[in-house]
């Protein structure tokens, strides 16, 4: 394993253990074993090294996508959605950094093109269902940022206390529920609240 790849393993390991602000330079550098200075040596700086990290997530969050069940297009949304869930609940601290812009560097050409595509991937998933007739008119992408924004508020909300100890929201997967069947319709199988 090359220094550039531990140095990786390192911060989203301590980014799991620790949380988003553990993750520094000096703390990386120190939990890998290695002098402060080498971070530095491998990265342009701490918003590097955590581009590299955020992209490890969404790379994750990619490849949920190719466990989705082989049934409907409606079927398949609504797996990608609880997938979505369950990735940020099972990974909170690398939900927060994937999407913390004042961490990571936006432009990283590598951290851009993952992210785009796990975008892109929930776009077909959206235009899927709408060749079914789900909202024809409307633009897959939009659609597809309206879904996505809807489901990123309600798993920020639970994990950081806004919804979780609400009386209307037993459980995540309740407050998923309401939220497909606002955006699907009713959707069975899925625990009414």
């Amino acid at each position: 394993m090359g220094a550039r790849t531990r140095l990786i393993d390192t911060a989203a390991n301590l980014l799991a253990e620790e949380g988003v602000a553990a993750v520094t330079l000096r703390g990386i550098a120190k939990a890998a074993g290695v002098s402060h200075g080498a971070p530095l040596r491998h990265f342009t700086g701490r918003a590097a090294l955590l581009s590299a990290v955020a992209t490890r997530g969404y790379t994750e969050l990619l490849d949920r996508g190719t466990g989705l069940p082989s049934t409907t297009p409606r079927e398949r949304l609504i797996a990608a959605c609880h997938g979505y869930l369950d990735f940020a609940l099972a990974n909170p601290a690398m939900f927060e950094l994937m999407f913390r812009r004042d961490l990571i560097d936006p432009a990283d050409p590598e951290l851009t093109r993952v992210s785009s595509a796990v975008f892109d991937f929930f776009a077909v998933l959206v235009g899927d269902v709408q060749d079914d007739g789900w909202h024809p008119a409307t633009d897959p992408r939009l659609l597809a940022a309206s879904l996505w924004a809807s489901l990123h508020g309600l798993a920020q909300l639970w994990l950081w206390g806004g919804l979780a100890g609400a009386s209307f929201a037993p459980s995540p997967e309740s407050a998923l529920a309401v939220t497909l069947d606002a955006y699907l319709g009713p959707v069975s199988g899925i625990p009414s609240p």
